[in-house]
């Protein structure tokens, strides 16, 4: 790697700006080729755990994010229909003190923002927007990569870091596709002064059998980042239309159907007043003329996806990263703070020897098993908050009987990663 061409890496997002970071902080230049045309601000909320920011802090991007992050005090957990309080997990200084870094929570807007503009400010960093890798192929000693404009790129090395729908992974491990994982995400961020009893500063996590709601504070507490993850057979329109969906106008009337059951203090705040509404465009509408009790903030609905594990992360000077290699499920909101790990991992490892095969491999010995208990922790977490009667009984008796820190010292694994 010393004195070497840049490191071509496919993916522009988290865990691509923070890979060109790392290179760059370690002294090797990189060119991220990003689909988007532009940085976008667009998004919703990330919790970034104490590992993420360990990550964030060696990458330099830690004091120019934390201005706008939320700092909450507690994960509160609560009983979707009644709203009963069954457990209070210990956050703010426990745990930075337990993990040696903070627990924070950010709109990944703010995230991204603050490692595209760390980027742009490295020399060693080269960025081509609107470039939307569609070909790979590899030769002796060279990988290229070739764009919708039929542009072509070549490198010694090229990192996917382009996301469930990786391209790269087409030519890592040919027809590896995702999988809708019966779940579905609808996502918003309202004003805080439209919170109401969801402003509380801690990451409110609230459970029933068929969905579970998150909540939590973002952009220095001035906004509140909602996640209603609901399972895919939940409504009677899901079992009759069953299909994917990616970063689409939610369906207004699968949410009223996902919030029903829950306690008035959670819907009256998220969906006050919408029983004639049938869209999200007839909300917009609504709210711009001036109509009492209709919310002004747009929900982006996703079909969540899983993927079959991979025989393998690398093929010859590629490599994957990231949601490229091995997506996470949300139930423990891990997955930007696996790139990020991931990324940082991956600059070592490329710093460490002049050999791509041999650096490549030893990221891949380092990374899979983490990733893999991760991943299974998280699908073990979802269940865990979707039970049914009775079962859902007993977890309640076990959250208020518990005392939180012991709950949370059950997370020292994921939150006590430490760097390479």
């Amino acid at each position: 790697m010393h004195d070497a061409p840049p490191v071509l890496i496919a993916g522009g997002g988290i865990g691509g700006l923070a890979l060109a970071l790392a290179l760059a902080r370690l002294g090797h230049p990189s060119h991220v080729l990003e689909r988007h045309g532009a940085p976008t601000t667009a998004g919703a909320g990330i919790q970034l755990g104490p590992n993420a920011v360990q990550a964030l802090r060696w990458l330099g991007v830690a004091d120019a994010l934390e201005p706008s992050v939320g700092l909450p005090a507690a994960i509160e957990v609560r009983a979707g229909a009644s709203g009963r309080h069954l457990a209070k997990l210990p956050l703010g200084p426990w745990v930075a003190a337990r993990h040696g870094a903070p627990y924070w929570v950010a709109h990944r807007g703010d995230l991204h923002g603050a490692l595209a503009a760390a980027a742009s400010r490295d020399p060693r960093i080269a960025i081509d927007h609107a470039t939307d890798v569609t070909e790979v192929t590899e030769t002796a000693g060279r990988v290229s990569v070739r764009d919708t404009a039929g542009r072509t790129f070549t490198a010694p090395i090229l990192i996917g870091a382009d996301g469930l729908w990786s391209t790269v992974r087409q030519s890592v491990q040919p027809g590896s596709v995702p999988r809708p994982a019966g779940a579905t995400a609808m996502r918003t961020v309202i004003p805080a002064e439209a919170g109401g009893g969801l402003r509380t500063g801690a990451v409110g996590v609230w459970l029933s059998p068929v969905a579970h709601v998150v909540h939590y504070p973002v952009r220095a507490g001035r906004e509140l980042a909602v996640v209603v993850i609901a399972r895919s057979d939940s409504t009677p329109q899901d079992r009759a239309t069953p299909r994917s969906i990616w970063d689409a106008e939610a369906s207004l009337p699968r949410l009223q159907a996902t919030l029903a059951p829950f306690h008035a203090l959670l819907r009256n705040v998220l969906l006050p007043d919408l029983a004639t509404a049938n869209s999200m465009a007839r909300v917009e509408r609504a709210s711009a003329n001036g109509a009492p009790g209709v919310p002004r903030w747009p929900w982006r609905e996703w079909t969540l996806h899983t993927l079959p594990p991979l025989r393998t992360w690398r093929r010859g000077r590629m490599a994957l990263i990231g949601d490229a290699a091995h997506p996470m499920l949300p139930y423990l909101a891990q997955g930007g703070a696996l790139a990020l790990e991931d990324a940082v991992v991956m600059g070592h490892c490329l710093h460490a020897t002049d050999d791509p095969a041999a650096a490549l491999a030893r990221f891949e010995s380092l990374r899979t098993q983490r990733a893999a208990r991760v991943q299974s922790a998280s699908r073990r977490q979802g269940g865990i908050y979707h039970l049914p009667p009775p079962l859902s009984w007993a977890r309640d008796a076990v959250l208020g009987a518990a005392p939180g820190t012991r709950l949370m010292a059950g997370y020292d694994w994921l939150y006590g990663w430490r760097l390479p």
